[in-house]
């Protein structure tokens, strides 16, 4: 017998940790998620399995094989397919009625107005290494008043930081203003996501993570770690209820450790302590 789609049915197993009035103001939310690789795919899933049905995403590149290892929507029928059609697609299979605007391109200065248009928070999922598109939508959410939740799989763990209208902001927490080079911010961007450096000493093969080449390795296990961590926190900003951790503080959970710590970094990269983990990871990753 076939079944039709029902919203209130499709997730009424989510009553119970939340009202039915809740699921309602979760249906009506727009979240923007830029990036649909490794956590993008990740968090928009589990947000349509939450019950969120209005999205903006965004991503210009496609599937390959080397995917396969963490990526929601990568499978041998989906190789060389636009990361963001094939999840705009996965969405409206658990949610027929889910709006998904594609911004097929990426995010760039002529469309990043449109990309947060309406929209209640956005969900960081950029590369890691897309220093430059993360500073145009961090600045452009902070004047629009957005929430920011971003999520870095890091090892066999999850590092996250959030950041809330009237709080410290992207820029004042990082401190990219005073690097020269890419590369400069890219190591301030590590040490900013991950002060507590949890999984520093079990990368057996440090060679692998090549910031010159701009690749580094990734496991399942964190990209599902990052979904959790940041859904939950997007659950929380929408319901207004749970103490959200914002920036300067931050969390990391790392399960290889078995260890769980709250990070704070009141002055943020411009404080002591962290200008002296900027100075050794940049000897490290960046050898004279």
């Amino acid at each position: 017998m076939s079944q039709t789609f029902k919203y209130k049915k499709a997730f009424s197993r989510n009553i119970g940790w939340i009202t039915e009035d809740e699921q309602q103001l979760i249906r009506s939310k727009r979240i923007a998620i830029a990036g649909m690789g490794g956590v993008g795919g990740e968090h928009l899933i589990t947000l349509s399995r939450l019950g969120f049905q209005d999205f903006h995403i965004a991503d210009f590149d496609t599937f390959d094989v080397h995917n396969f290892n963490r990526q929601a929507g990568a499978f041998m029928s989906t190789v060389d397919k636009p990361k963001a059609a094939v999840m705009a697609e996965q969405v409206q299979d658990i949610n027929p009625k889910a709006s998904v605007k594609n911004f097929d391109e990426g995010v760039f200065a002529h469309n990043v107005e449109a990309f947060l248009d309406d929209v209640d928070i956005y969900v960081d999922s950029l590369d890691f290494f897309a220093i430059e598109a993360r500073e145009l939508v961090f600045q452009k959410c902070t004047d629009k008043g957005i929430p920011i939740v971003t999520a870095a799989p890091l090892g066999m763990g999850a590092a996250l930081l959030t950041f809330m209208p009237g709080q410290m902001t992207f820029d004042e927490y990082f401190n990219f203003s005073s690097c020269a080079t890419e590369n400069e911010k890219l190591i301030k961007f590590l040490v900013g996501l991950s002060p507590s450096l949890l999984q520093r000493d079990y990368l057996v093969l440090p060679e692998k993570a090549d910031f010159v080449a701009q690749k580094g390795p990734s496991l399942a296990v964190a990209v599902k770690m990052c979904a959790g961590l940041a859904e939950s926190t997007v659950l929380k900003i929408v319901l207004g209820r749970g103490k959200v951790i914002s920036a300067p503080r931050g969390l990391h959970f790392d399960a290889y450790k078995n260890k769980a710590v709250q990070t704070w970094c009141p002055f943020g990269n411009k404080g002591l302590i962290q200008r002296l983990k900027y100075q050794i990871a940049k000897k490290i990753v960046l050898p004279a």
